[in-house]
């Protein structure tokens, strides 16, 4: 790693966002002009919007026909060098030695007692330059960890915009915007388009369980490549979409959010907080047949031993109220868990939630468990006990989401 780089990196995250105006991101002007909820809220120190006209039209968009979501404050890490693919498999759980060229995966990574720091995505652009994606900042701790490996790190976040396109009708939207090729995308594959005087990067990944792509531009290229897609999708009726109809798809595709569902190591001020990769249903992604990575052996003691406290499940609530944050108790007693996500599902026709439970229970003890929700009827709140079954994630399976070729409505 290269000091003075190391140094420039440090300086700029230390300004943080605390009392700093909201940034924009790339693509603002075409949603500040679409914001007719003008409902924002702040994004990594960014200004994104809960919901841009209605919740529930822009979740419909997502499954009916396409919805188009700004994903620029996603933190992007550029990692690149000789040691790249080295660092990166001693750094995450899974194995990258096999995520070839224009490949995608999900993955995560642990602190040295295993304890999960962050989920993501990681994009191998060429054999020896990666993108790693994740939902809190990183930058100290890469670099820490880079230390001995031939690797350079670079915080993109700002110099790349990203966008989500989602929905059956995301294919067609490509299509007609021109990208030649598109179809031969199959899920978590990546490639390069041409786009105005440059390219664009387009991955068959999302985060609503549906067919979906994202789409990564340099920053002075994203209003032209928005107004591209814009134009292109009002024959399928592409809507923009804010957070609030992102999370209600990305629960139904039983997909988890750091510092929501789970507490990053970095963030959590109480012991009990942590969590490691089997308490929160990231179990599979630990390759034990790969090199030595972090947290390796406090993973395996915790399965050795039994120590494992916690379990992440999906839950099928009675009634039609959401209890996001609510507790759960065993026969309305004892209590045993929190509900970190729910919603009401108009596809399932059910409110569904994902759950975090003391062990034994979401385990063998599976019986008798209800949920307190509070509800306000009539300027009074009210207690709602509810029964809560355990159910398999995800919840909602499209077979749309993994067509080869990608199908057209």
């Amino acid at each position: 790693m290269i000091p003075t780089a190391r140094s420039r990196n440090l300086a700029a995250i230390q300004h943080g966002h605390i009392g700093e105006e909201l940034r924009q991101t790339p693509f603002h002007p075409r949603l500040e002009a679409l914001a007719h909820a003008n409902d924002w809220y702040a994004w990594s120190g960014f200004k994104a919007p809960h919901s841009l006209y209605d919740e529930e039209l822009e979740y419909f968009a997502i499954r009916s026909t396409a919805a188009l979501f700004d994903i620029s404050p996603m933190t992007k890490y550029r990692i690149e060098g000789p040691g790249a693919e080295a660092f990166l498999n001693r750094l995450t759980l899974r194995d990258v030695r096999k995520l070839a060229p224009g490949r995608v995966h999900y993955t995560a990574w642990c602190d040295d007692e295993g304890h999960v720091l962050d989920d993501g995505t990681l994009f191998r652009l060429a054999p020896d330059r990666f993108r790693l994606c994740s939902q809190e900042r990183h930058l100290p701790w890469l670099l820490d960890s880079a230390v001995g490996f031939d690797v350079r790190i670079t915080d993109e976040t700002e110099a790349v915009a990203g966008l989500a396109l989602q929905g059956p009708c995301a294919y067609a939207v490509l299509r007609d915007a021109g990208f030649d090729g598109v179809e031969k995308l199959r899920p978590f594959q990546l490639a390069d388009f041409p786009h105005a005087a440059g390219t664009v990067t387009i991955s068959r990944t999302g985060f609503t369980g549906d067919l979906g792509y994202e789409l990564f531009v340099s920053a002075d290229l994203a209003l032209s490549l928005w107004d591209r897609i814009w134009q292109s999708g009002q024959r399928n009726r592409l809507r923009a979409i804010g957070y609030s109809a992102l999370n209600r798809a990305r629960i139904e595709a039983g997909f988890i959010v750091a510092n929501a569902d789970f507490v990053t190591a970095e963030t959590a001020l109480r012991e009990d907080r942590l969590r490691l990769p089997d308490e929160i249903g990231l179990d599979w992604m630990v390759d034990l047949e790969k090199p030595n990575f972090n947290g390796r052996h406090a993973m395996m003691e915790a399965r050795r031993t039994g120590s494992l406290r916690h379990v992440l499940v999906g839950l099928e609530v009675d009634g039609n109220v959401a209890g996001p944050l609510s507790l759960i108790y065993h026969r309305q007693k004892r209590e045993v868990g929190i509900v970190t996500a729910a919603t009401w599902s108009p596809i399932l026709k059910k409110s569904i939630a994902i759950a975090s439970l003391s062990r034994p229970f979401g385990i063998s003890r599976n019986d008798d468990l209800w949920v307190e929700i509070y509800v306000l009827r009539e300027l009074q709140y009210q207690k709602l006990m509810k029964r809560v079954r355990i159910v398999p994630r995800p919840f909602l399976k499209l077979d749309r989401r993994g067509a080869n070729p990608p199908g057209l409505l």
